[in-house]
């Protein structure tokens, strides 16, 4: 194993040179926010913004480049949810390569299209990732073309270690460095990076806990399928890790830590609303592991891996309307009225008083249930800050109207 990480960290120091050719060299930038919330210093190392919305161009450059003599007459065939895709197709028409890339069929419309427009040929299939790579490795035998693995690969854990580089000499003294994990590439490479410069650096993998393959292999003591994926993290819902990650992984990190889909998405909002950062769900488990505390950093000074900015737009809607009614923000509350002109406007009037805006109102006197002369009134309302439902309520029940507010979670 020895040599075999040196081999890596060689390769590391390698592509450091190559991947900047195509990959941007990514802030690494001081989150007053979380620090202050934690009680450390926090640093956000942001591939949300790097080419094509993920740290994986650099994996996928580096791996083509070593390879670049037998795949130019070969063709290269990946198989990923949609990062890898990316990375790949953009490292590939890069280098004048033809690439095939195996998506599942349910991937990110948005991901799906991406891939096309670096230029790559997609073909859904399977309804999971490990289907994807079965297809992927059927079609490498069946056109001789090299098989590009999103982690089971040294060239490509060697690409992706290049941002531990970048983080050891953008922030030298940091304590702790924390890594989201899905099959272990990313966070093999970093490590290798991490410890070789400085052992002493604590690094922290994160993972969903509807994809927790890694902390299921650490528990066995090698690498096992979990039985089923569920996560909205789609860019790590891995089932198993390969044999090289694990050992890595066991080896060089510290810990491995899980997160759920509540948490990653109370992280996912709170990253857009106070950093401006649009991430994935994937991204934010690194952070989203901190703010639940699983990982205690109180004094010390962190590098948190945001990984990937390529969200579905759909979801992340989905993520800012439930986090809105979380924060009595957004929120619905309902009541009987009396039918008589004015009694409407009236309750309007005391709403405006305290700022909120109606989003919607829901008018209902066809419920059997309802008194004859009466209606249900049901308004969604948006209010700026969480304290403003109370006062609200309050002042409608003073004013003869009683409202509920109905719960959603």
């Amino acid at each position: 194993m020895e040599k075999q990480l040196q081999d890596i960290f060689a390769d590391i120091s390698e592509a450091y040179s190559l991947v900047h050719k195509v990959a941007h060299r990514t802030p690494l930038v001081h989150s007053r926010t979380f620090s202050r919330l934690l009680g450390g210093d926090i640093y956000l190392k942001l591939e949300c913004l790097q080419r094509t919305g993920s740290f994986k161009i650099r994996g996928a450059y580096y791996a083509i480049s070593k390879m670049k003599d037998a795949i130019t007459s070969r063709g290269c065939v990946a198989a990923s949810a949609g990062n890898h895709a990316q990375g790949v197709a953009l490292a590939a028409s890069s280098l004048d390569v033809r690439a095939i890339i195996v998506m599942p069929r349910f991937s990110p419309t948005a991901k799906v299209q991406a891939t096309v427009g670096y230029g790559a040929e997609v073909i859904l299939h399977g309804d999971t990732y490990d289907e994807a790579v079965a297809e992927a490795s059927r079609i490498c035998d069946e056109r001789n073309a090299v098989f590009i693995h999103s982690f089971d690969n040294p060239a490509v854990i060697a690409g992706q270690g290049t941002i531990g580089l970048e983080m050891m000499e953008d922030l030298p003294d940091l304590d702790v460095i924390v890594v989201p994990v899905g099959g272990g590439g990313l966070i093999s490479g970093v490590s290798v990076a991490v410890k070789s410069l400085n052992p002493a650096v604590a690094i922290y993998g994160v993972q969903a806990s509807g994809a927790a393959s890694m902390v299921a292999s650490l528990k066995k003591g090698g690498p096992v399928d979990v039985q089923y994926v569920d996560t909205i993290a789609d860019g790590i819902a891995i089932r198993r890790p390969s044999q090289l990650t694990f050992d890595v992984t066991e080896r060089l990190v510290d810990d491995v830590v899980v997160v759920t889909d509540d948490e990653i998405a109370d992280t996912t909002f709170l990253l857009l609303e106070r950093t401006k950062q649009v991430v994935e769900p994937a991204g934010t488990v690194g952070l989203a592991a901190l703010l639940s505390g699983k990982i205690d950093v109180t004094g010390k000074i962190v590098g948190v891996i945001i990984s990937g900015g390529n969200i579905d737009m759909s979801l992340l809607v989905r993520i800012v309307e439930r986090s809105l009614y979380k924060e009595s923000r957004l929120v619905k509350i309902s009541g009987l009225l009396s039918e008589r002109p004015g009694v409407l406007q009236n309750v309007l009037a005391i709403i405006a008083n305290f700022k909120a805006n109606v989003v919607t109102i829901d008018h209902d006197r066809t419920d059997p249930r309802i008194s004859l002369g009466k209606a249900r009134i049901t308004l969604t309302l948006e209010l700026p800050e969480k304290q403003y439902l109370h006062d609200l309520t309050k002042s409608l029940e003073e004013a003869g109207y009683t409202f509920v507010t109905l719960q959603y979670l």
